[in-house]
């Protein structure tokens, strides 16, 4: 395994790390006594897994369900100062409540403290006002950080951008969990800006959120080769310096293996992503048009600003992925989960354009009269069953 310094924690910080929302037992709590058997021996056998590979990062939240239960029954049998265990729990108005779920998690993973503390889904302004305000969830965390039950604190989003910022230039964090991967490199200037001061950098979900890479189409396979996506991806993110760790969803032992064949590629990554970037990039301009590639997203209003709430920005980059890389599994994922999603997934489809005038809206867009015709299409393309976040399922 290779290890990058955590940026101000200086936790030397696997390049990998366990992340703990696709082995658990439910999504809700339950007793302990109801969890079966082979499910827990299949999380003992993850986290035996990734420990004797050398990912010593196993990250949870109290909105993962029965995670940190289940982690509370095999942690304890590791030594602890050779642990980094992170949990996270979502800020809300009233601190007390954020104090008394924290306990709850300390007790289920049966641990005195944890290492990272992430204030979980700072998403919008609501949220960052949660965190930040005066007697807010931070200042309990701080408390909590005294009391010696937390070394570190971060947090996580799904914000817009300027939320992100936000939240990173009060320079009251010590590391962020956000999304950035090869498909969505929106963040960018978050990383540069946390690396500034020296937040640890934590991606979110890179083969998940970041294509449905363990079932990718057959033609980004074949973009993606002499690697698999999987591994494209891994590479294309551990490339950059400015990020620590991925985080691996793994459901059992053996989702780490095709990530592991990235480690001995880094140091000629250089020489390894040019020519296929290169071929993705000329995929997408022989499919959407090199004017489109380059300035769809130029000038779009947010969904607030949006007639119906369309979270245009969004449906558009789910067509571009559909049309360029056939990602349209992907694609229909993330398009029915708008609508439906509150805060971790904000505006709406494309389902209801004959009722709606955006001209307004998009009165400063290069693409102003070319964009409704695309919206209509990912919505015919894309628009399924309604979809739940997991945590909702």
């Amino acid at each position: 395994m290779l290890y990058r310094r955590f940026g101000r924690t200086n936790l030397q910080m696997p390049v990998f790390s366990c992340g703990g929302m696709r082995y658990q037992f439910k999504w809700q709590d339950v007793k302990l006594e109801e969890i079966p058997q082979d499910n827990q021996e299949n999380l003992k056998a993850v986290i035996h897994r990734a420990f004797d590979l050398g990912i010593n990062h196993i990250e949870t939240a109290r909105g993962y369900g029965t995670s940190e239960m289940q982690l509370g029954r095999i942690l304890p049998t590791f030594p602890r100062e050779k642990l980094i265990v992170q949990t996270k729990v979502s800020p809300v108005a009233d601190a007390k409540e954020f104090r008394k779920t924290f306990e709850k998690s300390l007790s289920y993973l049966n641990l005195d403290y944890v290492d990272l503390l992430g204030l979980h889904g700072i998403n919008n302004a609501e949220f960052l006002d949660y965190s930040l305000g005066e007697g807010g969830c931070l200042e309990v965390a701080k408390e909590l950080q005294k009391a010696g039950k937390v070394r570190f604190i971060g947090f996580s989003t799904h914000a817009p951008l300027e939320i992100i910022l936000q939240a990173i230039n009060t320079n009251e964090f010590d590391y962020i969990n956000l999304h950035w991967y090869y498909i969505n490199q929106w963040n960018w200037s978050a990383i540069e800006a946390a690396n500034k001061l020296d937040m640890g950098v934590f991606i979110i979900s890179p083969s998940n959120k970041g294509g449905l890479l363990y079932q990718p189409s057959e033609k980004l396979v074949k973009l993606c080769y002499p690697l698999s996506p999987m591994v494209f991806n891994d590479l294309f993110c551990l490339s950059h310096p400015q990020v620590n760790t991925l985080s691996i969803g793994a459901a059992k032992p053996s989702d780490f293996d095709e990530h592991l064949k990235t480690l001995e590629l880094l140091d000629k990554a250089d020489e390894i992503l040019p020519p296929i970037i290169e071929r993705l990039e000329n995929a997408a301009i022989e499919v959407l048009g090199e004017d489109w590639v380059k300035s769809w997203d130029q000038n779009l209003p947010s969904w607030e600003e949006t007639p119906g709430q369309i979270n245009i920005k969004y449906v558009l980059w789910l067509l571009n992925l559909a049309l360029a890389y056939d990602m349209v599994e992907y694609g229909k994922m993330r398009y029915n989960l708008l609508g439906n999603g509150n805060h971790w997934f904000p505006g709406n489809q494309a389902d209801k354009l004959d009722e709606l005038d955006l001209r307004g809206c998009l009165v400063n867009s290069p693409h102003a009269e070319k964009i409704p015709q695309m919206l209509a299409k990912a919505n015919a393309m894309l628009k399924g069953k309604d979809v739940k976040r997991l945590s909702q399922s």
